[in-house]
């Protein structure tokens, strides 16, 4: 278990009980069930008190966490006969970004997401979930694919934000994003969008610009990250707590302002703790959304999605 920052005390206690246990299996004569059940129940009751209020720069370290379940978690568990596409036809194949046809309980769709990596070398490779534009294009491919034949899509994010890097920049990073957030405003097919961790950006909205966008307890989804937030603003990055609360970031505060349409529970310590619940509420509440779009046609879902992300600015104005 990886430990937060703020989980110190957390982790001391639930170490401690497992040395007790690791102390009697050594020697059988021990009875520490007593000891370790207290321990247990001490460290729930935290872990109780840390997850009760996080403020929105610890909700931004949990949505951060190594061990949350990522893209590739949910649809290796959520969906059957995965043929994953590779390539923009244009440039080459950008692993940050995956997606191919799939089956939802028997249904067709398209899946795409971003996927940051688990280890080292699959961080690497997949830049940490920073997609450059041919991964940007790799979706518009999808989604064009997926309009043809009316299959719905499904899109996960989890990116801190588009790969900023020159090369990404020479090959029209920007004009990407732009085109993909274009194409989710004109495929005629139900989209739905979840925020399993970080929603980044325009990397992000670039995917999630869909008629339901759902964000997990304790993911974020902002217009920069709260680091980046606190050196444009206070030209110093150690402001990221009080970045964090201003950017209003949090999924209770992006439901309020109708950003988002629904908030996708999480299990108590984040969704690090409880993976094969955390995504299987995720299945539950995508399959829910689409359920919503039964029987729409092309043209109503063009313009509720449209209409849908027009409205923000004038309910924002309003709150």
């Amino acid at each position: 278990m990886n430990y937060l920052e703020f989980e110190k005390s957390l982790a001391e206690i639930e170490g401690k009980a497992t040395e007790l246990r690791a102390m009697a299996r050594a020697n059988p004569e021990m009875d520490v069930a007593h000891e370790a059940t207290a321990l247990d129940q001490k460290a729930e009751k935290l872990l109780r008190d840390l997850y009760k209020g996080l403020t929105p720069w610890r909700k931004c370290q949990v949505a951060r966490h190594p061990d949350r379940p990522h893209c590739k978690d949910y649809i290796d568990a959520l969906f059957t006969e995965y043929t994953p596409l590779a390539g923009d036809r244009n440039f080459a194949d950008d692993h940050a970004v995956m997606g191919g046809l799939a089956r939802l309980d028997d249904q067709p769709v398209v899946v795409i997401g971003q996927e940051k990596g688990t280890d080292t070398q699959s961080r690497l490779e997949r830049n940490f979930g920073m997609a450059r534009p041919e991964g940007y294009r790799k979706a518009i491919r999808l989604m064009d694919m997926a309009h043809r034949f009316g299959l719905p899509v499904i899109t996960l994010v989890d990116t801190p934000g588009a790969y900023p890097g020159k090369g990404a920049e020479e090959r029209g990073q920007a004009e990407a994003i732009a085109r993909c957030t274009q194409k989710c405003l004109e495929i005629g097919v139900p989209m739905v969008s979840v925020v399993i961790g970080e929603g980044g950006s325009g990397g992000a909205v670039a995917l999630a610009t869909a008629n339901r966008v759902a964000m997990l307890e304790h993911s974020v989804y902002s217009v920069i990250s709260p680091e980046g937030c606190a050196s444009i603003l206070w030209k110093d990055s150690e402001k990221m707590r009080e970045a964090a609360e201003a950017l209003r970031l949090t999924a209770q505060d992006l439901h309020k302002l109708g950003v988002i349409d629904r908030i996708i529970p999480e299990p108590l310590g984040g969704a690090q703790r409880g993976r094969a619940v955390t995504i299987k509420a995720v299945g539950a509440a995508t399959k829910a959304m689409l359920r919503e779009m039964q029987g729409k046609d092309a043209a109503t879902l063009v313009a509720e999605r449209r209409r849908k992300f027009l409205n923000m600015g004038a309910h924002g104005l309003a709150a």
